[in-house]
């Protein structure tokens, strides 16, 4: 799959989802570090006139997921890809369009990753996520853990 066909997948798997679809998302870069969202502060705006929580929390989440289904999918590995876990903080409000950025943590080692994905058919990820306000001060951060699991190994254990 080409990176064209794999941005278009992404974007088209974020689409199909209703509630991801009203926050109006917008795949505006996706490589092997990193996958940036755009969202409009119009679709996403609460009732102070600035970016709502969940918007933000939900463009994060989403960011990361499309990080690490896009990573797993380059390497031809088809995984099922869960948020387990995160941790998020609010630093200031948001009065812009929502700009979420996700890239891997700095611990990240590939060939790890492919080894336990391999051993155990399952690996976590840990990716962390921020909002940008116009002039450079995070908005809002956030530190998750997403597991992909290969398919046989979906269900209850």
């Amino acid at each position: 799959m080409s990176e064209t066909e794999l941005s278009a997948h992404i974007e088209g798997l974020l689409h199909a989802m209703p509630p991801v679809a009203a926050l109006q998302p917008r795949l505006t870069e996706l490589d092997d570090d990193r996958c940036n969202l755009h969202a409009p502060l119009a679709a996403n705006i609460n009732d102070k006139g600035c970016a709502f929580g969940g918007s933000l929390v939900s463009l994060m989440t989403l960011a990361g997921w499309g990080l690490v289904t896009a990573w797993l999918e380059r390497r031809g590995i088809q995984a099922e890809v869960y948020v387990a876990d995160s941790q998020v903080k609010y630093r200031a409000p948001l009065y812009d369009d929502l700009d979420a950025r996700a890239q891997f943590a700095e611990s990240f080692a590939a060939d790890a990753v492919l080894r336990e994905l391999g051993d155990k058919r399952r690996v976590s990820f840990q990716v962390r996520a921020e909002v940008r306000r116009s002039d450079g001060r995070v908005a809002t951060s956030m530190e998750s853990r997403y597991v992909a699991v290969v398919p046989d190994q979906i269900g209850p254990e």
